[in-house]
């Protein structure tokens, strides 16, 4: 391989400088390898394979980036769009030439963050193809990083990195979790794009707080409550997790009390139902 090179995990979609035994995020109790054992990929690989990425608009300025067939774990990556530049949240494991294209015309990327590092993808590849722009990691979570770049930026607390749109870290499912937060979303009423820091469930009522979403191994009630409390310091109303999931109105009012029922069940409040 030369220096341009580089291995994606095909489990968890993490671009590598090199081929490891095991793919050390994977190799962890929050991820999995394969019970056939560790697989890698390229991007040609994929591309050859037929992988597309699809740029679909999920409500004004904010539109979900979805690699088609799912590249690792197969997050919907979003796209903010303000006056000042946009940020890529949750960069996919997957990058081509159409893609790339679609999104310079909705105004191209200014920040690539991701939400925690199952969901780093091919991060630098995208901040290359947008002229090298800032690819901001959790100083918490920089170890995890399998390929660096002089693009890669560490940051902590809170961040504000584009006009109404502030980074911050409530941690949890990793020590440097992250969300951000959209305070123009959703006609001023705030967006919450939590990754898997806080999981929008199916029912659409509630949300989860988990070490490990797969491996089905939840937090504390002490930490979910922690989440909570720290998130709703911001005003939302809708909130956006991993792939599809979405809350999508009173948002900040479902995450206290997710918390709080989560910290219930934890205490043993409801052993009798059991």
């Amino acid at each position: 391989m030369d220096a341009d090179e580089f291995w994606i995990c095909a489990t968890c979609g993490v671009e590598h400088a090199r081929r490891p035994d095991v793919c050390a995020i994977c190799d962890d109790e929050r991820q999995w390898v394969p019970a056939d054992g560790q697989r890698w990929t390229t991007l040609a690989d994929l591309a050859e394979g037929g992988t597309t990425i699809d740029v679909v608009e999920a409500e004004p300025d904010l539109y979900h980036i979805r690699t088609r067939p799912p590249v690792g774990i197969g997050q919907w990556s979003k796209l903010v769009r303000t006056r000042a530049g946009n940020l890529l949240w949750d960069p996919p494991g997957y990058i081509d030439d159409a893609a790339t294209a679609a999104v310079a015309d909705l105004g191209g990327v200014a920040f690539v963050v991701a939400s925690h590092p199952h969901m780093f993808g091919v991060q630098i590849e995208w901040s290359r193809a947008f002229g090298g722009v800032p690819v901001l990691v959790a100083e918490a979570d920089l170890g995890w990083v399998e390929r660096t770049d002089r693009c890669i930026r560490p940051w902590s607390d809170d961040v504000e990195i584009l006009p109404g749109i502030t980074l911050t870290q409530p941690g949890g499912h990793f020590p440097g979790s992250a969300v951000a937060h959209w305070a123009a979303g959703v006609d001023g009423r705030g967006v919450l794009l939590a990754g898997d820091t806080v999981y929008a469930n199916p029912d659409r009522r509630s949300v989860s707080f988990m070490r490990s979403i797969p491996n089905h191994l939840p937090l504390s009630g002490a930490v979910a409550e922690r989440i909570a409390a720290h998130v709703t310091r911001f005003a939302f109303d809708r909130l956006y997790s991993l792939r599809g999931g979405l809350i999508d109105e009173s948002a900040s009012s479902i995450v206290r009390t997710s918390a709080a029922r989560h910290s219930a069940w934890a205490r043993g409040d409801f052993d009798h139902l059991t």
